[in-house]
């Protein structure tokens, strides 16, 4: 099978792109912008395999876009090419509406355009899988759980721009009948994860003695999801999901803001404990800072669809997965310091200021 991946070299993106040249036999298309959060150097494990191509390519260009799908002739589209972050789309709403709606409405056209011209085996065969976000059904109160028929009811301009983008999908399998799939997944974590979002942004501060912020009391409720298990779902869904549905992908670990950020502080304890500064432990280091214009207070998925249909489960719980990827930031210095290097300094988003 010949897959195209769309921003394959982002963080979820790059993990998919691995786990399929690395445990399946398929060609992977890697399409991706290379915008600030795409990073060849997370691909670099793999990128001499046979059965992998890059493009550098913009999915809002329609013209390259038709290109490549006459040139390689893919089997499946996976599209995760998107602007992800919360925190600018509230600085910055115009550069979600470009990439997150009318980039995922070029590639749609040029997906059926494509589709629409293969034999009637190909076509039946042919899966268009978007992925997207547990966002996009806004926020949960104390209990209860984000099922596949929540309402949507987005609170930023990122999650509302994936909102528009599932309905597009599932209108152009309605409308036109092309075989789409829809995942919304919870908050990822892991290995190669740009240091904007929470996780690696408290680990990194934290090994260089910075201060570690936290929003408002760090009492809003995230479900983390592993991002290794998040490919294995996703490949899970293109291969054996049935068209026109819905699954989300959740890592079952509702975790606050501040339990997350003093665990990876524990953690940092036992496997660095050269202290930066004067610090005798990396909590003295967190810092509550002004809270973020319409932060969502709890997301929580209920994944028992994907768990019963595909029989897909994560391998790990957040203890031994906030491990593993506390370790790999502490191993793999080169890798972050060269990100750092780039345009982005940790700076503070989502002010809501502009």
């Amino acid at each position: 099978m010949r897959i195209l991946v769309t921003g394959g070299a982002g963080f979820i993106g790059s993990a998919l792109v691995r786990y399929l040249i690395n445990e399946t036999e398929h060609s992977v298309i890697n399409v991706d912008k290379l915008t600030y959060a795409g990073n060849l150097e997370s691909l670099k494990s793999i990128e001499a395999s046979a059965r992998y191509h890059f493009e550098q390519v913009d999915i809002c260009d329609a013209a390259k876009i038709e290109q490549l799908f006459q040139h390689y002739k893919p089997d499946a589209v996976m599209h995760l090419a998107a602007e992800s972050h919360v925190d600018r789309s509230i600085d910055g709403p115009a550069a979600f509406i470009q990439a997150n709606i009318i980039g995922t409405y070029t590639l749609l056209e040029a997906a059926r355009k494509y589709w629409q011209a293969l034999s009637d085996a190909e076509r039946q065969a042919f899966r268009f899988h978007h992925i997207s976000t547990d966002e996009v059904y806004g926020a949960l109160g104390e209990t209860g759980l984000f099922t596949e028929e929540t309402a949507y009811d987005p609170s930023s301009p990122y999650s509302a721009s994936k909102a528009s983008s599932d309905h597009l999908v599932r209108a152009w399998h309605r409308t036109y009948g092309l075989p789409v799939i829809v995942t919304n997944c919870s908050n990822n974590y892991g290995p190669f994860h740009f240091p904007e979002k929470l996780i690696p942004l408290v680990i990194l501060n934290a090994i260089e003695g910075k201060p570690l912020p936290v929003y408002g009391k760090g009492d809003q409720i995230r479900d983390w999801l592993y991002v290794e298990d998040h490919a294995r779902a996703l490949y899970q869904v293109v291969t054996k999901g049935r068209v026109g549905q819905t699954y989300n992908i959740g890592g079952h670990n509702e975790k606050t803001n501040l339990e997350v950020v003093k665990t990876i502080c524990a953690i940092l304890d036992e496997l660095k404990p050269d202290h930066p500064g004067k610090i005798t432990r990396y909590e003295q280091l967190i810092t509550h800072v002004t809270d973020r214009p319409g932060h969502d207070k709890r997301y929580a998925i209920d994944a028992s669809k994907i768990n019963k249909e595909l029989d897909w489960f994560p391998k790990e719980t957040f203890e031994t997965g906030i491990r593993k990827t506390v370790q790999w930031y502490i191993d793999n210095q080169a890798w972050w310091q060269h990100v750092l290097d780039g345009s982005y300094r940790r700076e503070r988003l989502g002010l809501g200021a502009n």
